[in-house]
């Protein structure tokens, strides 16, 4: 399933020359709302971090951004940036932006590669993070980094409505026409075959690295969980109250876990049924956690922090027990990716990247399955043999190679040399 453009991260063999510089349109707007698409923001700002580190030759930007908002995008002074194309706030017209939006990229994209040879780009490609709104007929080879099946895999829950169905009908034949799908694992890469039937060898599979706090050394979160009024024994979910979750898997069986009543091994200073950190979750999501949290009889179990700096973040799940990933749709896993690389293990659904990405160093439970989850997160809640096997696990992976964010870079180069460099270019 790897394309040509795919190479292991983190275990180089022998140098390559750097590709010829491309000119890149770029989608950046969901930098501007971390909030409403923290996966995609994330992978953003790791890119356009490494790629401003190492400036290449020839490479130049044109970044698209929506007017209405601040533009985060200043912060990366070594780019080349040839201009930034305002866009109006097409997000409030919320599921009709999917049909908007593919016509109004196309306008946007048009002349942003013009001349780029003259600033010795050896081509343009139009790149698009996260799977979101494609632009129809720009007239520049598209890639796509594809960070969310969810639209396809449960259409139950994101095609409702006449033009939710329409919208992501459009999305998918523009990803089936894109030049190239750039996704973290093979297991991604075999699912966007199988639900959106791409083409095999537009497919690269390029693994996606830990943001840096998560990998350099910080605090283990004690300041962090005292300043939240934590007890020291906690679990941290790093995500939002949506279909793609399965929270409602997870209440239920921290609800069990009580009701199945205290274990006699634990310390009696360690809280009972266990306590789950829920971070960046919005005022929304809280209120709907709340409720379901309070049906279920769980609501002291559950505590809340809003979306925290990186830092911050990675001393919570530093300090965690584990990570927990109820999921039904994963295409990214970022956060069992940050958690592992703080050497924290993780207790995940069995979907989509997961099982890949975690591997030894979690627990993997099929969704929709209570009991064994409540099995799960006491194993890792209590302590003893399995508990210790799974952190030295993650620790084992903490310190040992991993992909870097510069080796992404230099792959994604190569994929835009491959799909928009002229005839004898690369």
């Amino acid at each position: 399933m790897t394309g040509p453009a795919a190479r292991p991260l983190g275990h180089p063999t022998e140098p390559e020359p750097p590709p010829p510089g491309i000119r890149v349109v770029l989608d950046a707007r969901p930098l501007q709302e971390a909030d409403r698409a923290p996966t995609t923001a994330a992978y953003l700002e790791g890119l356009l971090g490494a790629f401003d580190a190492e400036p290449l030759e020839g490479e130049s930007f044109a970044l698209l951004l929506q007017s209405d908002l601040d533009d985060p995008t200043v912060r990366y002074r070594r780019l080349d940036v040839i201009g930034r194309r305002l866009l109006p706030p097409t997000r409030l017209l919320r599921s009709g932006s999917m049909t908007v939006d593919p016509f109004l990229l196309r306008g946007a994209s048009v002349g942003s590669a013009w001349r780029a040879g003259r600033s010795g780009a050896a081509g343009a490609v139009y790149h698009a993070a996260g799977g979101g709104t494609l632009p129809l007929a720009s007239g520049l080879p598209v890639i796509v980094t594809l960070l969310d099946l969810a639209p396809w895999e449960l259409p139950g829950s994101f095609q409702r409505t006449v033009a939710t169905r329409f919208g992501q009908r459009l999305r998918g034949q523009l990803l089936r026409d894109a030049r190239a799908v750039i996704v973290g694992t093979e297991a991604v890469a075999e699912a966007a075959r199988r639900v959106l039937h791409l083409r095999h060898e537009r497919l690269r599979v390029i693994p996606f690295p830990p943001r840096a706090a998560f990998v350099s050394d910080g605090p283990d979160g004690r300041r962090e969980r005292e300043r939240l009024g934590l007890p020291e024994r906690y679990l941290v979910y790093a995500g939002r109250f949506d279909a793609r979750q399965d929270l409602a898997t997870l209440l239920r069986a921290i609800a069990d876990l009580g009701a199945a009543g205290r274990p006699a091994e634990l310390p009696d200073d360690v809280a009972w049924p266990p306590r789950v950190l829920l971070v960046g979750a919005r005022p929304d999501d809280r209120a709907s956690l709340a409720r379901i949290a309070s049906r279920e009889g769980v609501g002291d179990a559950l505590a809340y922090a809003p979306r925290l700096p990186d830092d911050r973040l990675a001393a919570l799940v530093r300090g965690a027990r584990a990570a927990i990933l109820p999921a039904r749709s994963e295409a990214a896993g970022l956060a069992a990716i940050d958690a592992i690389a703080c050497g924290t293990p993780v207790v995940a659904s069995a979907v989509g990247a997961l099982p890949e990405l975690v591997g030894s160093a979690g627990i993997l439970v099929e969704p929709g399955e209570p009991q064994r989850l409540a099995v799960a997160l006491r194993t890792v809640w209590l302590g003893g043999p399995v508990h210790d096997r799974l952190a030295r696990a993650a620790m084992d992976r903490a310190t040992g190679p991993r992909p870097t964010w510069a080796a992404a870079v230099d792959a994604t180069r190569r994929v835009y040399a491959d799909v928009g460099a002229g005839p004898g270019k690369v």
